[in-house]
């Protein structure tokens, strides 16, 4: 019997991938069951998107490997963005890196800097690749607290406090996931500021800049930012192309020709249509935020309702993907989570996924039409 190695003792499989089996059975069983889980867009990409990669697609000589560092034309793209809806100048050929989705980057940037025994701060609640990638590593996760009253911004005064000494990277992630909470200038500085006095990296993971949020920022905004920080974007929820795997790293030349020394070594480059098609995407106009959100707000508005027939209380300015809605005293995530499954035959992620912090709480997906929202509205309400 060959043995899984040690680094897996302490990973499991990602939640999500086991409850999503067990609803697959329920469905095979005859179970109606309704997810509002998963964050993937049900939505279509802009058509400039599809009209880009099959154009390509005409073309000769476009199926050979690629440049490691993407074609400058996707750099080029992804400066024009960053500088027009972020306001932040980065250099295209050597301070952006696209990436195979931003998952990707996360064991990249990992793997680029941290040493068995190395710390890092990860947000709880939070993404919970965070952790088991640094597990995978051996490095040592170290949670920091984020909670209700503060908004869900870490208290960098009180981590501050503590013992940093082996702490080499944070991870934040705002707008934050899952609780929606919208980064401030103030929070960004205030980062910045804790990076430098404890020599730590911190890598912003902003994915969800545009979703129902009309005030998208970056942390590459504050001055000095380039020196200490890294941030993660991608075009999955922006643009609904989540299957199409692209993303994009953006810091210091340095630290980006760090991260590429892994990158290199890992794949081959991205195929040539899929990077035409992001290219498209990131030259969508306004208009395309406007409309994508009016669909958003609609289905934010049932998810509301759902969340006051369960009894919850939320926070309605929020951004992303979700609604984060905090259960009556005394309830269980785990509890409400599964007695929705196996009594309403509706899929809704517990707050405890993210971590210990998020205990109390439940996430409700907008990644569903309106109607299938209104569904799961009236069997709770019937």
């Amino acid at each position: 019997m060959i043995t899984k190695a040690n680094r897996l003792q302490h990973v499991k499989e990602y939640y999500f991938s086991t409850k999503l089996r067990e609803v697959r059975q329920l469905i095979a069983q005859g179970k109606p069951v309704i997810n509002i889980g998963i964050g993937s867009p049900d939505l279509d990409p802009p058509m400039s998107v599809s009209r880009a990669l099959q154009q390509t697609l005409e073309k000769n000589h476009i199926h050979g490997y690629q440049s490691y560092q993407g074609i400058p034309e996707l750099r080029n793209a992804i400066a024009y963005f960053y500088q027009r809806h972020y306001n932040v100048t980065v250099h295209p050929e050597n301070e952006i890196l696209p990436l195979m989705g931003s998952k990707e980057g996360i064991m990249h940037i990992s793997m680029a800097f941290l040493n068995p025994g190395d710390e890092v701060l990860i947000p709880n609640p939070g993404y919970p690749t965070y952790t088991s990638v640094t597990n995978l590593l051996g490095a040592i996760p170290v949670n920091y607290d984020l909670i209700e009253e503060n908004n869900w911004f870490p208290d960098l005064e009180k981590l501050s406090k503590t013992n940093l000494s082996k702490v080499k990277m944070m991870w934040v992630n705002y707008p934050h996931m899952p609780t929606g909470s919208k980064p401030t200038k103030k929070l960004f500085e205030q980062l910045i500021i804790f990076a430098k006095q404890h020599q730590v990296l911190i890598i912003n993971d902003n994915p969800y800049s545009f979703i129902l949020n009309d005030t998208p920022k970056s942390i590459l905004e504050i001055n000095g930012a380039k020196e200490v920080a890294l941030e993660l974007n991608s075009l999955s929820k922006t643009f609904n192309m989540a299957g199409w795997r692209v993303g994009m790293l953006l810091g210091s030349q340095e630290h980006i020709t760090t991260v590429l020394q892994v990158k290199s070594n890992m794949d081959s480059g991205m195929f040539y249509g899929i990077q035409q098609g992001a290219i498209a995407a990131l030259k969508s106009d306004i208009n395309w935020f406007v409309n994508l959100n009016i669909v958003y707000k609609k289905r934010r508005e049932i998810a509301f309702s759902i969340a006051d027939a369960l009894g919850c209380t939320y926070d309605k300015d929020i951004a992303g993907l979700f609604v984060w809605a905090k259960l009556p005293k005394g309830k269980k995530a785990t509890v409400v989570t599964d007695e929705l499954l196996y009594t309403h035959n509706v899929f809704l992620a517990p707050g405890t996924v993210f971590g210990s912090n998020g205990e109390g709480y439940i996430r409700i997906s907008l990644c569903v039409p309106e109607e299938t929202l209104a569904q799961v509205l009236n069997r709770l309400t019937k």
